[in-house]
């Protein structure tokens, strides 16, 4: 009896010893969470000085953490700057990195390093939730088997996406490779040249339509939605737009519950608020700027609920939070959705000049925050930080040592413990680059209209250098390359050396 309570007591202990060990483990491989918006400009989210919208949720994960003002995405559309953030290589290094259709190849080689790969190292289980746009397959995609390659081979354990965007065919969700709740009785065909016989479109057919399509929209519709590209069957598989951010919410929260105890990555990106603009019914109304304004608020309400989830299960002080979105904003971008006519005072790009597709700031600076209850104190930054550097980042906070082409360690940075960040960053928008510097930014002469009208954004085109102090002009009104050739033959020269032999013939300047 005696050694039978002996041998208990000595279970006992080893089993608190090794939950003491398992908890300690656990502790030093905190758990990291993107939560990545679509199309959410600098301007749009009252801690970044919104006044005629409300982003509680938004606002404290920016005031309870780093709420960086000059934090960027790689670019100002949407898949370069996500392959940036999830490689930590410049999108302009890879031809492909540009907006996709639905049906494009995987644009990240399965060889290449990403961020869910390099914490596989270490343990994690990987997930993305939302909005993919990074190709699917080899570009000959049967949409009735598995598609492959695509998330699960390039780190992530577990995928739930829209293929592209929610305005483009197929309007289904992948599940691990799998269009979600498919019938095979009714397969989908999906093409981006031509329709399918006796399928109606938005062009054809507008009587069919509950949505109105400005310009780009007007093949198949999905939902009394025009969209871009066209597909037919799949009927079960069908997603329904109002109802989308619930579902990826859902997504989400179940997945963090499943993992709760073991470290995880879980890249959420909501699809908010992209075209076409769909809040649920019961958003509808709630910002008194149309759907834009609502699919916001929508958006920061599944923030809150899903930071809610996190904070039940216990799991708040242990993970790191990146909040951003993937490019600037855009108003009219192929809908009519009273984007434009009930804007009211609001200013989605903030004190910036341009927006999504421009090679001004509101192009590629986007509201970019860090949160770790308990660890990041609170605090406003104004150091340089972009969306490719989570990946060196990350991986100094996790112990792995991996070689990035671009991404640079600014764990202390991303921390509050340094105002240290970048000294010079390549921005693109649309194969068009420039340079960020200091408080400088320079744009060579571009050829092309200078402003996008089908979405009346100014896209930094000009036949001559452009020159800013973002310091003292942030809405880069006064152009001092013609007063600054020494400053501007200092950022032409980092250009050259960034960006490669491709510019190395770029005009020579008359600085007599």
């Amino acid at each position: 009896m005696k050694n039978l309570l002996l041998s208990t007591i000595c279970l006992a202990a080893i089993a608190s010893c090794s939950s003491a060990k398992k908890e300690s483990v656990q502790a030093k491989q905190p758990n990291i969470v993107v939560i990545y918006l679509d199309d959410l400009g600098y301007g749009d989210v009252s801690a970044y000085g919104a006044t005629e919208i409300k982003t509680p949720n938004m606002d404290a994960l920016a005031n309870g953490g780093v709420r960086f003002t000059n934090g960027y995405a790689t670019s100002a559309t949407c898949t370069p700057s996500r392959y940036g953030l999830l490689t930590g290589v410049y999108p302009w290094r890879n031809e492909d990195a540009k907006i996709l259709p639905g049906t494009a190849p995987l644009i990240i080689d399965t060889a290449q390093v990403t961020i869910p790969k390099m914490l596989k190292k270490k343990g994690y289980q990987t997930a993305v939730v939302g909005k993919w746009h990074l190709g699917l397959g080899t570009g000959d995609t049967d949409w009735n088997t598995h598609v492959t390659p695509g998330p699960n081979e390039i780190g992530f354990d577990y995928a739930y996406i829209l293929a592209a965007t929610q305005d483009r065919v197929p309007t289904v969700y992948i599940d691990n490779g799998y269009v979600d709740n498919l019938d095979p009785n009714d397969p989908i065909e999906v093409s981006y040249k031509h329709n399918f016989e006796g399928e109606p479109t938005g062009k054809d057919n507008p009587e069919l339509t509950t949505m109105k399509w400005h310009h780009g929209h007007n093949n198949s519709i999905v939902n009394g939605i025009p969209r871009i590209g066209f597909m037919k069957g799949g009927q079960s598989a069908k997603w329904s737009d109002v109802d989308m951010a619930d579902h990826f919410l859902d997504k989400a929260k179940n997945w963090v519950k499943a993992h709760k105890d073991e470290p995880f990555f879980l890249y959420y990106a909501l699809q908010q608020p992209h075209v076409p603009r769909t809040p649920n019914p019961r958003f509808v109304g709630s910002s008194g700027m149309g759907p834009r304004g609502d699919a916001i608020l929508e958006a920061d309400w599944c923030i809150g609920e899903f930071i809610k989830t996190l904070d039940e299960e216990g799991l708040l002080e242990n993970t790191l939070i990146v909040f951003s979105s993937d490019n600037g904003p855009v108003l009219n971008d192929g809908y009519y959705d009273d984007a434009v006519e009930k804007l009211g005072k609001h200013r989605p790009t903030g004190p910036l000049r341009g927006g999504k597709y421009s090679l001004f700031e509101a192009g590629t600076r986007v509201p970019f925050v860090t949160y770790w209850k308990g660890k990041i104190e609170p605090k406003v930054s104004d150091a340089l930080v972009c969306q490719m550097d989570l990946l060196a980042s990350i991986a100094k906070l996790v112990g792995v040592e991996e070689n990035t082409t671009d991404s640079q360690d600014l764990l202390d940075v991303l921390m509050g413990k340094s105002d240290e960040g970048r000294d010079a960053l390549i921005l693109e928008a649309t194969s068009r680059t420039a340079l960020r510097k200091g408080d400088w930014i320079m744009i060579p002469p571009y050829k092309g209209e200078s402003i996008k009208e089908l979405v009346n954004i100014e896209l930094g085109n000009a036949e001559e250098y452009q020159l800013y102090n973002l310091k003292e002009d942030i809405g880069q009104q006064q152009n001092q390359a013609e007063s600054k050739p020494e400053k501007l033959k200092e950022m032409l020269e980092t250009f050259k050396t960034l960006r490669g032999e491709e510019f190395s013939d770029i005009q020579q300047l008359d600085l007599k």
